[in-house]
């Protein structure tokens, strides 16, 4: 598969953009010292599965892009799960 300047540039742009978003999601967590593994790993997973989702597109990939999209909201899932146990937690 050959990949044009666009794609090419749009998924440079879409690894950068993850990257971007790591580090504010590690600099919540220095902020925030109460967080679970749950909220982290679901967000991770979350910036995973969209890194993954976007790919997809670039590349006219459906099978990955919908496997991103499925990883990202199994990413969202888990990191409200962790919300949910950390407001529990914190209201008793």
């Amino acid at each position: 598969m050959k990949l044009t300047n666009m794609k090419h540039t749009g998924l440079l742009a879409a690894i950068l953009l993850t990257f971007c978003s790591f580090g504010v999601y590690a600099e919540e967590i220095k902020i925030e010292t109460n967080v679970n593994k749950d909220q982290v790993k679901g967000r991770v997973e979350e910036a995973k599965g969209k890194v993954k989702e976007v790919t997809g597109k670039v590349l006219d990939d459906k099978g990955m892009e919908i496997e991103g999209n499925v990883q990202k909201n199994l990413g969202k899932a888990q990191a409200g799960y962790g919300d949910l146990k950390k407001d529990i937690k914190d209201n008793k």
